[in-house]
């Protein structure tokens, strides 16, 4: 155990925040490691006992060929399991780079009026804001206020474990700053402007792991699949009715495949968020008033359970006047209707109603729509959530851009709100005017502004809206923050688009090869074995189209979800590439083959 407890493993656990001690995670990894061998031998002698004869390398003695699959799937095990904090580690590396620019903005928008610490807990406290970078602030707070270390000595704690060689920079350019009497304003601006280019950079190293993933995905579960129609077809030729030993292949190791490309991607890369965070704000006119606790469990219990009836009630009114932005805002409701349609779906299965509209393939066509029909609905909210949310992401720097301009007139912040609820500017329009109505009302501008943040809910609005909220409870000068909160979220959305438009030729590339695989299977089943007609061959066509229909839904479900981690690092950007797949995989295998 002492060998596998280096010093690079005791860091990657340190790094990727998980709370055990090195000996522990190895002790419970080499644990696992033995049970899952266990199973294993159960398994195999289960195979033996009952006379199974289930051998997935046929040219192989069945013997020699459990063996084989015992050291494989153990090694792989254990290897995982052991290199997983490291994995970990290097995923929280990729966040922290890409979300460093973004936070040192802010805390250079702070540096003006803040003490260093001040910084360090405002940063941490907006987690829903600044991800990783947030965790690691966190971390320094918790040093300081509870284990009681000096501010310099907590800073360099985190330098040594974060996985980000820039955060670990900045810890130390940071305590050098401290410790001179520098100006932190002038330095977090010209760091801002370094991370800037290093998340640029990153986003390109982030990219090449993308297309090298692609490329494995396309090479061992498109090419794969092919080669095993391949050998169902010649298994048919050569008078043999089954493919047994390719079951476990087949229905086993092609969604365990794809599943670990997609959890490795998304722990490896950033995702495209599109949640909309909420924080709870209490408000009170006697906020500074202590109460006395024993007056609260006098409160008049009738009193409190109305008070709780009628907010239930204004709730449900506002769900069914903005049903849509409930619909979208919370998927719970889309896999409420997503059970739903699969369960209607099911009973028409049973009470054999999808026999009559469908009487080939009944079960195959049951399994694809049960599956379609339940991603159906969430696949409608994600969707009008991202649009909606961009729309938004793309009419806020104008938004900032005019309220800058007006505060260059000479204009308060309230009147430059005021002018601009009564301008036509998209969908922030609605937005803008509850805002302006609320400030008219007596809320103070940095309350109407947060309460519009939280409204949208959007991380890349909030963060925009944060800076000039910060900005205007500590300075009348807002021009040089609202230019910097303009280029942050313009830098954002460069980095997005840039994004998207280099994984759209992954998303393309996964097409292509779905359309290749299933006019291979065309192919197959229809003009190859139609050239064997004239030499009276009894070649079982149904066992084939059956095996192959099988193979092709399981492989056009985790293709889309493949082409959405890629497009977006996001399960549920991948459900419509899905329905796409198994729609056309279904038309094709029912009505065409």
């Amino acid at each position: 155990m002492n060998s596998l407890n280096t010093d690079e493993f005791k860091k990657s656990l340190k790094s990727a925040h998980i709370p055990i001690t090195p000996e522990d995670y190895l002790i419970m990894v080499i644990f696992g490691t033995i049970l899952v061998a266990l199973v294993l031998i159960l398994l195999i002698l289960l195979n033996f006992l009952f006379n199974l004869n289930i051998n997935p390398i046929p040219f192989l003695d069945p013997l020699l060929t459990m063996a084989v699959i015992f050291l494989a799937v153990v090694g792989t095990v254990f290897l995982l399991a052991y290199t997983y904090p490291q994995t970990e580690s290097s995923g929280r590396k990729t966040r922290i780079e890409l979300d460093l620019p973004y936070a040192v903005t802010y805390m250079q928008a702070l540096s003006t009026t803040m003490t260093l610490f001040s910084i360090f807990k405002s940063v941490a406290e907006n987690e829903d804001l600044y991800g990783e970078v947030s965790e690691e602030c966190a971390m320094v707070v918790r040093d300081v206020e509870y284990f009681g270390d000096d501010l310099i000595v907590a800073m360099r704690n985190v330098q040594n474990i974060t996985p980000s060689p820039n955060f670990s920079e900045l810890m130390n350019d940071l305590a050098m700053v401290s410790k001179t009497g520098g100006s932190m304003t002038d330095f977090f601006a010209s760091k801002s402007a370094h991370y800037r280019e290093t998340a640029l950079l990153e986003l390109e190293n982030t990219l090449k792991t993308m297309e090298i993933m692609a490329e494995i995905y396309v090479t061992a579960f498109v090419a794969g699949p092919i080669a095993i129609m391949i050998m169902i077809v010649a298994q048919n030729l050569s008078g043999q009715s089954g493919v047994d030993f390719l079951a476990p292949l087949m229905y086993i190791g092609l969604p365990i495949g794809a599943t670990a490309m997609v959890v490795l991607l998304y722990i490896m890369m950033p995702p495209d968020s599109l949640a909309i965070t909420r924080k709870a704000m209490p408000q009170s006119e006697y906020a500074d008033t202590n109460i006395d606790p024993m007056s609260l469990a006098a409160v008049d219990a009738q009193f409190m359970k109305n008070y709780e009836s009628h907010r239930n009630l204004l709730r449900i009114k506002e769900i069914l006047r903005n049903p849509l932005n409930y619909y979208i805002s919370h998927y719970e409701y889309g896999l409420a209707f997503g059970i739903a349609l699969a369960g209607l779906t099911t009973l028409m299965f049973f009470n054999g109603t999808l026999a009559k509209l469908i009487p080939t393939y009944t079960f195959e066509a049951f399994i694809t729509l049960v599956i379609v029909m339940f991603m159906l609905p969430i696949t409608v909210a994600y969707e009008a959530r991202s649009h909606y949310l961009k729309k938004f992401e793309s009419q806020l720097p104008a938004f900032l851009r005019e309220i800058s301009d007006m505060k260059d007139m000479g204009m308060t912040l309230q009147s430059a709100i005021h002018i601009i609820a009564n301008s036509k500017i998209g969908v922030l329009t609605t937005e803008v005017k509850v805002t302006s109505t609320e400030i008219k009302m007596g809320t103070s501008v940095s309350l109407a502004l947060y309460k519009l943040e939280e409204r949208i809910g959007l991380v890349s609005v909030k963060r925009a809206i944060s800076l000039v909220i910060k900005a205007s409870e500590i300075t009348d000068h807002l021009h040089e923050i609202l230019a910097i909160a303009i280029g942050d979220l313009e830098h954002f959305l460069k980095m997005k688009n840039e994004r998207f438009g280099v994984s759209f030729v992954y998303v393309a590339i996964v097409y292509l090869s779905l359309g290749i695989f299933l006019y291979s299977a065309y192919q197959l089943n229809v003009t190859f074995i139609e050239s064997f007609s004239s030499f009276n061959l009894n070649i079982n066509v149904t066992s084939n189209v059956t095996e192959m229909f099988h193979i092709s839904i399981i492989l056009s479900l985790f293709s889309g979800l493949m082409a959405g981690q890629l497009s977006a690092n996001n399960i549920l950007a991948g459900l419509k590439h899905s329905i796409i797949f198994l729609v056309a995989t279904a038309v094709l295998f029912i009505y065409i083959i």
